[in-house]
């Protein structure tokens, strides 16, 4: 573990406050849920919490359908980072943060259309650098409760052809389908 040389006390309502600087660094929001685990040691920690997180595999095998059976590249992201990835190389895309334009359609809470904008339309750190690129992008919100908690993006993988009103439903299909499992 990193020693942040931080310390803070536990108000008398067993409150701790993180500071500032960690809540940036690790993109936590107010009100944003966090796990916390004990171990063995008795270090406490905690841990951003993702509840789409607990579909990784789910989302995983739907994503593998998808893009088998279109042609595309499929992504599942939840509020931070890449969680699922098929139809281009997973180690490539797995675990980057999101981009501000995946933020901004779980704000919006509305599927869009990106044409043009490269692999930074959803994932940051992904580019020509690596030899990767993406063309035109889906992104459809994954909304559990009101909140949005994720996103499906659907990519064409070939240079000039761009994604349609097809996939925009076919993302939006599988985000709704992907709530409904958290619903339950």
């Amino acid at each position: 573990m990193k020693a942040t040389g931080i310390v803070r006390r536990i108000d008398d309502l067993g409150r701790v406050v993180i500071p500032k600087e960690i809540r940036r660094t690790m993109r936590i929001r107010e009100g944003e849920p966090l796990e916390i685990f004990v171990d063995r040691e008795g270090e406490v920690i905690l841990k951003k919490y993702s509840p789409i997180g607990e579909l990784t595999e789910f989302a995983q095998e739907y994503a593998d359908a998808l893009a088998e059976e279109t042609d595309t590249a499929v992504f599942v992201l939840d509020r931070d980072v890449v969680i699922a990835v098929s139809g281009v190389p997973r180690k490539t895309f797995l675990d980057k943060p999101i981009s501000a334009e995946a933020e901004k359609a779980m704000e919006d809470r509305k599927a869009k259309i990106i044409n043009g904008q490269g692999t930074n339309a959803f994932c940051q750190g992904v580019g020509e650098l690596e030899g990767y690129s993406l063309y035109s992008s889906v992104l459809a919100p994954i909304i559990v409760e009101g909140d949005p908690i994720g996103v499906v993006v659907i990519s064409s993988k070939e240079e000039g052809k761009e994604v349609g009103e097809l996939e925009l439903k076919l993302a939006t299909t599988a985000a709704s389908f992907l709530a409904k499992q958290m619903e339950q």
